[in-house]
């Protein structure tokens, strides 16, 4: 690969012609349309949040240095940043008056700002490596380059490796934070779009987990119709299912439970009152595994953590059940008192037992002393729900 240090060219320079998208939320051109800011390798812009984006600024104004910039130049002669889209971005919106920094405790668009400090910003060099090489060099630099600043994510990774029309369709649909759907997606799915946290569990729910081999097969489709179908499926069968929404939902292995339960028939009406009733049940540690449990029948209680029995408990359950059975000459544990091998007068010590429901929980049986009972741990885990 072959690198050229540019030290002439000033904000100015890369800003002229700046063009941004709103809707997408990213820098699209520069120097007068002849600099790609942001490639379709390039993560989302993630600077807008009145922090990163302003220090930009302010580092420029107090003469700070920015840091290295590399662009590409590609095949027909046009460049394309490499690594320094934010700051360029943050550049360009900066000088567009998208934004305000603070001058002496005062909120300041660029247009607002002295003359002075105005062309402070505009004359101020940069410092610019211009590399060119095939698509597996570039791809590998741009790896390596990104290891400073915000890192790249596994998913923006995965977008540059196989950039094509397959991403930039992707990116389009899951990664653009004025899409409509978010607000919907939001309620299952813990994600930012502009992270390609949504693009990621899209992919990880079509392709079951392969997202590599997936996103390298479809790299050249020109459309993301299995994509959108199987995702929106996977959504749209969680809000028909459940009625209500709890926060619990957004952390959930949706794509999982559609493949093991899609097929089975539920009642919504029935699974929002169980729903409810869970989440009000003092004994349910676990409230994620709530629906789960419900979708598979309520018969796993352990995706739960049902609240175990205090230990002052157990030790009074076990005292008033060893006394008994000492008196009566069977085993404390009541199970191995009703057989007729050699525990039916075993006396076992506190550590050979669990604490059980009496009535089992999934049954309504509370999870307090007066529903306790000490078994020996072979027949408590026997037992199960019965």
């Amino acid at each position: 690969m072959i690198t050229e240090l540019h030290t002439e060219w000033t904000v100015q320079d890369i800003c002229s012609g700046f063009v941004y998208n709103e809707l997408e939320g990213k820098g699209l051109f520069g120097m007068d349309g002849k600099l790609t800011i942001q490639p379709e390798y390039q993560r989302n812009y993630i600077y807008a949040d009145g922090k990163k984006d302003v220090a930009v600024i302010d580092s420029v104004l107090k003469g700070y240095p920015i840091g290295l910039i590399y662009f590409n130049r590609t095949e027909n002669g046009q460049l394309e940043v490499l690594d320094g889209q934010q700051r360029i971005t943050s550049l360009g919106r900066f000088i567009t008056s998208r934004f305000a920094i603070k001058v002496n405790g005062m909120e300041q668009y660029f247009r607002g700002l002295s003359q002075e400090q105005q062309q402070q910003i505009l004359n101020t060099k940069l410092l610019i490596y211009v590399c060119e090489g095939t698509e597996e060099e570039i791809k590998a630099w741009f790896k390596t380059i990104n290891i400073v600043g915000v890192p790249l994510n596994e998913q923006e990774k995965l977008n540059a490796i196989y950039s094509g029309s397959f991403v930039t369709l992707a990116k389009e649909e899951f990664s653009n934070s004025q899409n409509s759907n978010i607000d919907k997606w939001s309620s299952y799915i813990k994600a930012v779009a502009n992270r390609q946290e949504f693009l990621a569990c899209a992919l990880g729910w079509v392709s079951k987990g392969n997202i590599d081999g997936y996103m390298s097969m479809h790299r050249r489709d020109d459309n993301i119709n299995e994509l959108k179908t199987y995702f929106n499926s996977v959504i749209d069968w969680v809000d028909c299912v459940f009625p209500e929404v709890y926060s619990e939902m957004q952390t959930i292995e949706w794509g999982r439970l559609y493949e093991e339960h899609h097929k089975k028939p539920y009642n919504p009406k029935e699974i929002g009152v169980k729903v409810a009733e869970l989440y009000a049940d003092e004994y349910v540690r676990n409230k994620k595994g709530i629906f789960e449990y419900v979708l598979g029948g309520c018969v796993d209680s352990k995706l739960l953590e049902i609240r175990i029995f205090e230990e002052r408990d157990k030790k009074t359950v076990y005292t008033k059940q060893t006394q008994e059975a000492q008196a009566k000459g069977v085993s404390n544990c009541p199970l191995c008192a009703l057989g007729n091998d050699n525990n039916k007068t075993r006396i076992w010590k506190i550590t050979e037992m669990d604490a059980d429901h009496v009535t089992a929980w999934s049954k309504g049986g509370s999870t307090d002393i007066s529903n306790c009972q000490m078994l020996c741990k072979v027949h408590n885990r026997a037992k199960g729900n019965k």
